[in-house]
């Protein structure tokens, strides 16, 4: 088939998931415009809308390679354009004893939240993406895990569902708690930086306190980020391992993370304009936006909501797990 055939072919579905994309971004417009801030982001409202869309009216077979292409390759070029984003530089100006509690503390959550959701019946491909959005970045991280454990679109985007209303439960909590806990600006940021799942919650949990809430939340938040090429390259070797018939340099290392951690060393170098680096940032979340609404135009909402019980749970008692640890970590660090 040539290439102009696979490209008609695929019209169809790209079409389609930008239309949702379209769709979406325009209510996160609204969003803002009504409660003057993002508190639900474009990928939420993009998986929502196109599994509503398979769900009651289906999709022709037409649709499927342009689906296909838009939930996978448009992917896997978004997370490597995500790496731009990611400075060494400004994580290492944190200190040290702040980069080894916010290691630790997402490794550990990551050990507790999987336990958690298998404890509680989840199969080990939703266990891990709940685990990672849980204790990494949430949605970016659920689907950065996908394509690498092979999880299929129903348990993306039931974790996604969760983990996004989870969230938002967490972004309007947490203002509260300044004045409650007695925080400091600067402790209220690292705790926002540590339990909020994305960078746009973190901006608008951290706001309303004070901009040193908002430069510490975000930079926390950043190392939380960081921990995604490592923690997706581990879930690699473990699926591998599992598998060592499969086992090559391509599998081995996805083409997209060694993309990442290049796009990384080069933005730590200063090797790329903060200009190219904003434009990438937002190539990369319109990229992501485009795969989710074409991961939603694949599922069916009914298996979603099956398991939703056991996924919500899963994702409560992981959020506590997280805070609590995030406590301890800012005990500790509050004696340095």
């Amino acid at each position: 088939m040539s290439s102009l055939s696979k490209l008609l072919e695929m019209l169809p579905g790209l079409i389609a998931s930008v239309v949702i994309t379209v769709l979406a971004q325009a209510m996160v417009s609204l969003e803002k415009a009504v409660a003057g801030f993002e508190i639900i982001d474009g990928l939420v409202f993009a998986i929502i809308l196109g599994t509503v869309l398979q769900t009651f009216l289906g999709l022709p077979p037409r649709f499927h390679a342009g689906v296909a292409f838009s939930s996978k390759i448009l992917l896997e070029f978004a997370i490597l354009l995500l790496g731009a984003s990611v400075s060494l530089a400004t994580v290492a100006a944190a200190g040290t004893t702040m980069i080894v509690i916010v290691i630790g503390t997402v490794l550990l959550s990551l050990a507790t939240s999987y336990g958690i959701c298998r404890m509680l019946g989840l199969h080990d491909q939703l266990a891990t993406l709940v685990a990672c959005g849980n204790s990494i970045c949430g949605n970016s991280a659920i689907v950065a895990a996908a394509p690498v454990i092979g999880a299929r679109p129903d348990d993306v985007a039931s974790s996604i569902a969760f983990t996004a209303a989870l969230g938002i439960v967490v972004v309007l909590a947490l203002p509260p708690a300044f004045a409650i806990m007695h925080l400091t600006e600067w402790q209220y940021g690292v705790l926002a930086g540590m339990t909020v799942y994305a960078v746009p919650q973190v901006l608008a949990a951290t706001t309303p306190v004070g901009a040193v809430s908002v430069q510490v939340g975000t930079i926390v938040k950043l190392m939380r980020v960081l921990m995604l090429g490592p923690v997706v390259l581990l879930l690699r070797f473990k699926r591998d391992a599992e598998h060592p018939a499969q086992i090559s340099l391509a599998h081995l290392v996805p083409w997209f993370i060694v993309g990442f951690f290049a796009m990384m060393g080069l933005r730590s170098f200063d090797l790329i304009p903060q200009q190219l680096a904003t434009a990438a940032k937002e190539t990369s979340s319109v990229l992501t936006i485009v795969s989710m609404a074409a991961l939603g135009l694949s599922v069916n909402m009914r298996t979603v909501f099956a398991s939703g019980g056991r996924v919500l749970l899963a994702g409560v008692l992981s959020m506590l797990a997280l805070a609590c640890m995030s406590a301890i970590g800012l005990t500790i660090l509050h004696t340095h």
